[in-house]
């Protein structure tokens, strides 16, 4: 079974982490993101995935290379931004597209059961497959309605009001390679949500109500929540033991004297010092924290350094190489940019 993974994105909503490191592969719990993708891919009998790739794309190959736990890897490089649909097309173009294939969207962190969508694509002889999950809030999300058989009515976009459905679109397609072919133009950026599926309503367009754990990791906010929740257990995952905080420890750091957790993460050689406290919080590779510090609900990229008796408050991102002074501040909700002082 082959699957495309649109990863492609610059990873805006997360700037400033996202300046250094591509979003796919940003640190998650202590791993590249994409390696839970496909691990959930692989426990579904992906054996091939091809990475659509834009803003960093080299750092993306060289974090995953050329195969991943048995799993081949190839790679698409978007010339330029071409939607949801566009890299799909180039993928086919290039000559490596099967006769049916999963599409993912690279920034959700699920354990929907992949296997059941493609028996239900099978089963109603779909030209195209929609996992719909249900959301409690749609208003941030356009909703789609299906017949009694499955069959998708409509899209609507996001708006106030009652909504026919809480269901959504999930980003986990099963397409035929007709659809790429006869739907989805060649060399201009195309758009699944707007153009291609709308088309096929009434021609083949299924949806398939999927059950599970999902969330788009693409804002703060949704990152850290995605944070909490692996190191809590669900989704399941192959991470290392957590401590009796429930955080987890990377490799060779240094936190002798200070207070770690509740639900952190310390990526590898962090050092943090006595008396300072780190709740709720992520540290990539790498960071400093000096002493009498507090760090709270907040995400410091690698190799930032915080002075003696700093505070970082709940919300804030710290991006790359950036350091805050002794008895410095950075507020709630502030983004440092790469290499920037904090005063």
């Amino acid at each position: 079974m082959q699957a495309l993974v649109l990863a492609g994105g610059e990873g805006t909503r997360l700037r400033p982490l996202t300046r250094t490191v591509p979003k796919p592969v940003m640190p998650l719990a202590g791993r590249p993101f994409l390696t839970f993708m496909l691990d959930w891919l692989r426990g579904h009998g992906v054996d091939e995935v091809i990475l659509s790739c834009g803003f960093l794309s080299d750092g993306v190959h060289r974090v995953l290379g050329d195969i991943y736990q048995g799993v081949r890897l190839r790679y698409v490089t978007e010339p330029e931004p071409l939607g949801t649909a566009g890299p799909v097309r180039l993928a086919l173009d290039e000559g490596l597209l099967e006769e049916r294939l999963l599409v993912l969207n690279g920034d959700v962190l699920t354990d929907m059961d992949l296997s059941a969508e493609l028996d239900a694509h099978r089963r109603a002889g779909a030209s195209a497959t929609l996992a719909l999950t249900a959301v409690e809030d749609t208003s941030s999300y356009g909703v789609v309605p299906t017949d009694e058989r499955g069959w998708v009515e409509a899209f609507l976009e996001k708006s106030p009001g009652p909504a026919p459905t809480n269901r959504i679109n999930a980003g986990a397609y099963v397409l035929q390679r007709s659809v790429v072919e006869d739907i989805i133009p060649a060399g201009r950026p195309v758009s699944f949500e707007r153009e291609v599926f709308p088309s096929l309503i009434g021609h083949g367009l299924h949806g398939w109500p999927a059950e599970g754990y999902w969330v788009d990791i693409g804002t703060p906010e949704r990152y850290l929540e995605a944070t909490y929740d692996l190191l809590s257990g669900r989704p399941k995952s192959a991470l290392p033991p957590r401590d009796e905080t429930g955080s987890l420890i990377g490799a060779g750091c240094l936190t002798a004297g200070a207070h770690i957790g509740p639900q952190s993460v310390l990526g590898a050689h962090c050092s943090v010092g006595s008396d300072s406290a780190v709740e709720r919080s992520v540290l990539h590779d790498g960071v400093v924290v000096g002493a009498d510090c507090e760090i709270r609900e907040s995400v410091l990229a690698e190799r930032v350094q915080v002075g003696q008796g700093a505070r970082v408050e709940p919300g804030a991102l710290v991006g790359a190489n950036a350091r805050v002074a002794p008895r410095g501040l950075v507020e709630a909700g502030a983004r440092v940019e790469p290499g920037e002082k904090v005063g």
